[in-house]
């Protein structure tokens, strides 16, 4: 039996091991961790499911407010702005016109075509939310290609109800990045909800009825027009590819103002529409290749009577509502501002009058001669002017896009005469209708004198009268604060400003006489020799107060020496000039740079108000639409100079009228301004060959400034006197004030300005040497050929008489 041979089992001396030694129990910060784990997940769930309850109740004001279901299923109508006075006369009211919407059959299909291909491919596939392409976008994002994945319903969300305004923010809105996310998340649930209460193509319809396009263009009815002077339906492919294109950024695709940028967009929305299959890749290719052609027209949104202030009005509120975030087209805005009716109405009368007159003399002077008005400094008829005017014009360019390569086509345009209503002095309603054609209608209008006309409270600064030209109607360029001329001698008084401020007094003299100012230009020896007007030299010892007042040129350029031509800008930007002025010698007669009738108003008002400059104010305050002040606007002042030199600068300016033989008396022909011991200040201003002429006059209460000139520096008169300042400004001021003094209803009275400061020590009472009152044919106030600014620029010679 083999079993038997085998050898006996030995017992295994290896114990057994335990069951329980086999596995390692959890530790217990392990069986922490997953308990922390788990009630994370959880309470991340509970948060996922409870955030669009949270932000739908604006939980504990955290969220900012989101829209009622009133608000969704009847969407707030927008609420024109109104513009009232100081006075409580309303001016008008800014809206936007296309507040009824368009229907969607009264659009063109290839705008709803290129809409959808372009903002939202999946649109008729989702419910508000695009999740591809929310996803797509969160990726790109993460990898630093910002891409859009708003859907269209969702873009109506945020332009319908502006979910991103300040009064629709919480506090979680402050903290970078999550302010994002809320408000992206009330777009997403807004989306939603316009999706169920509303039809694809009801969204469609809300959607270009809302969205801005541009130019102040909102609203498909007004961008049509605006920008192609067409309706909805009758919009073509490239067309509306042009105006889908601007949706994504209605500025830089502007095809107005950046027509490459436009362009471009516009092919990328029609390769969208190829790729779509709503275009062959032939047509594709064809479209591309046209030019964007506009008829471009800004729609305006405004009722009420057009005029240069609104203009200013519209700039500042805009601003405004951009930075907190208000329409003022929609929001229903009370605006009220300093402006006063009864001074403006007057302020025009007083320009309309003396424009009127003015441009009958202007217009016999050139008719005499035989000649147009736009003439060299010889006198001689600049030739091709009007041609080449016309090609800086928008009528120009519209033609030329119209007719491109195509000479003869525009030539024709140019001369094709037609019925237009122009501006003429005439007729009281101050229009006509002539037979021109482009050309005539420009050479006709360049024949116009224009002005331009502010009054400002130096105390407040608020400004009580704006006349920026002669018709807004007619004449849109603004010539109170967008038009800019040299100041000519109303720029002097900053010379003796510098001078009283460091030290001289108003009694100090300096001879009138030839004298010969050396300076040094790119390192190189000048001189300069300025002339007197007549070109003659009395030889008196004058005082300051008597040179200012009699506007000797030879008197100022000396001063100039004394103290700096860098020290006269640095003090003239100190008062309220804030054009760039050049450290010439001649800055003290104005040919420094060119200036604003707006500045020139805020500078001389601070010599009025102690020192103190203060800001120009157009708005007191703003109200919403319920009567609630949402922003006050108080007067904004700060030192300028000290209280005694701007009494004394005062003192100065009043020496117009009481120095023999000062430029301002042309002020006593205005016998009603002198009553009750009235006291006026002022000096006038008068460019190279009568290109510019300026009144700047004070009283005890307001500031006002006048210029007058040609639309170009080459319209004016030649070498005669009508073209001085104290003849074309000076008696648009002194009709204005015996005006403002007539009219019982207004609080200006005659009175003397304030007395001289307690502790004045300079002397200021002096004795005026005699000479006889210059003859009134004589030229009492011109640079004529002082002005060396021209002869640096043209590099003349050494020597400029």
């Amino acid at each position: 039996m083999a079993d038997e041979n085998l050898p006996p089992a030995v017992p295994d001396s290896t114990p057994p091991r335990p069951v329980a030694a086999a596995r390692k129990r959890p530790g217990r910060g392990t069986r922490r961790l997953v308990r922390v784990a788990w009630t994370l997940f959880f309470l991340g769930i509970g948060f996922f499911l409870a955030y669009p309850l949270l932000v739908r109740s604006n939980f504990l004001f955290l969220f900012g407010k989101s829209p009622s279901l009133e608000e969704l299923e009847n969407p707030k109508v927008e609420q024109a702005s109104q513009v009232f006075t100081a006075d409580g006369v309303l001016m008008g009211r800014y809206f936007r016109e296309n507040r009824s919407p368009v229907r969607l059959r009264e659009m063109s299909p290839w705008l709803v075509k290129a809409l959808i291909a372009t903002e939202d491919a999946r649109y008729y596939d989702h419910s508000g939310i695009d999740a591809p392409s929310l996803a797509a976008s969160i990726y790109y994002g993460l990898r630093g290609d910002k891409r859009g994945g708003s859907t269209i319903s969702q873009q109506l969300a945020k332009n319908l109800y502006k979910t991103r305004r300040a009064e629709n923010r919480g506090a979680l809105s402050h903290i970078p990045g999550v302010g994002t996310v809320v408000a992206k998340t009330k777009e997403w649930m807004t989306a939603v909800e316009l999706e169920r209460r509303y039809t694809k193509r009801e969204i469609l319809r809300m959607y270009l009825n809302t969205v801005e396009y541009g130019s102040n263009a909102f609203g498909i009815k007004v961008a049509a027009k605006t920008f192609f002077s067409t309706t909805p339906d009758s919009l073509t492919a490239v067309q509306a590819a042009t105006l889908v294109g601007l949706l994504n950024n209605p500025t830089a695709f502007n095809p107005k103002f950046h027509p490459a940028a436009s362009r471009r967009r516009r092919n990328v929305v029609l390769q969208r529409l190829g790729q779509a299959g709503a275009l062959k890749p032939a047509e594709v290719k064809a479209l591309q290749a046209e030019p964007i052609v506009l008829d471009y027209q800004v729609e305006k949104h405004v009722d009420g009577p057009d005029n240069y202030f609104r203009g200013a009005i519209s700039q500042t509120v805009n601003r405004w509502c951009e930075a907190h975030g208000y329409d003022m087209y929609r929001d229903g805005l009370r605006i009220y501002t300093t402006l006063d009716s009864r001074m403006q109405d007057h302020a025009e009368q007083a320009v309309h009058q003396r424009m009127k007159a003015l441009q009958q003399q202007f217009d016999n002077f050139w008719r005499n001669r035989n000649e147009n008005p736009w003439v060299d400094e010889e006198g001689h008829e600049i030739p091709g002017f009007i041609e080449s005017q016309m090609k800086r014009t928008q009528s120009y360019h519209s033609l030329a896009a119209r007719y491109q390569g195509q000479p003869a086509r525009l030539d024709s345009a140019l001369h094709a005469k037609r019925p237009m209503k122009v501006f003429t002095w005439k007729k009281t309603d101050g229009d006509t209708t002539l037979v021109m054609s482009p050309l005539d209608s420009l050479a006709y209008y360049k024949h116009f004198l224009q002005a331009g006309m502010m009054t400002m409270d130096p105390f407040t600064g608020s400004i009580k009268a704006w006349v920026g030209g002669l018709d807004y109607r007619f004449f849109q360029y603004d010539h109170v604060k967008q038009g800019k001329r040299q100041a000519g001698s109303t720029f002097k008084p900053f010379v003796y400003l510098t001078a009283l401020a460091n030290g001289y007094s108003p009694c100090d003299r300096i001879r009138d006489q030839r004298v010969t100012i050396n300076y040094v230009e790119n390192g190189k020896p000048m001189e300069w020799q300025p002339d007197n007007v007549t070109r003659e030299y009395t030889g008196i010892n004058m005082t300051l107060r008597s040179a200012m007042a009699r506007s000797v040129n030879s008197v100022t350029a000396q001063l100039t020496e004394k103290v700096g031509w860098g020290k006269v800008a640095e003090y003239a930007h100190k008062v309220g000039i804030t054009s760039p002025l050049l450290a010439v010698p001649s800055i003290g007669l104005g040919s420094a740079g060119d200036v604003s009738v707006y500045e020139m108003v805020d500078a001389y008002s601070t010599f009025l108000n102690s020192g103190f400059r203060s800001e120009p104010r157009l708005i007191t305050r703003i109200e919403d639409r319920n009567g609630n002040v949402i922003q006050q606007f108080d007067p904004v002042q700060h030192r300028a100079i000290t209280p005694e030199t701007a009494w004394l600068m005062t003192y100065m300016l009043r020496g117009g009228m009481e120095e023999p033989g000062g430029t301002s008396q042309g002020l006593w022909d205005f016998q009603d301004l002198w009553r009750k011991d009235n006291q006026i200040g002022g000096k006038t201003g008068t460019t190279s060959n009568y290109s510019d002429g300026w009144y700047m006059g004070i009283t005890k209460d307001l500031v006002s400034g006048i210029w007058v000139g040609g639309e170009d520096r080459s319209i004016h008169f030649f070498r005669s006197q009508q073209g001085e300042g104290g003849r074309m400004a000076l008696p648009i001021f002194g009709r204005y004030m015996e005006s403002i003094y007539k009219d019982k209803s207004l609080s200006y009275d005659y009175g003397p300005f304030p007395k001289a400061p307690a502790g004045l020590k300079r002397k200021y009472v002096c004795y005026t040497e005699y000479e006889p009152r210059q003859r009134r044919g004589e030229a009492i106030d011109t640079l004529a050929t002082d002005n060396l600014l021209d002869r640096l620029n043209r590099g003349g010679r050494d020597s400029t008489r």
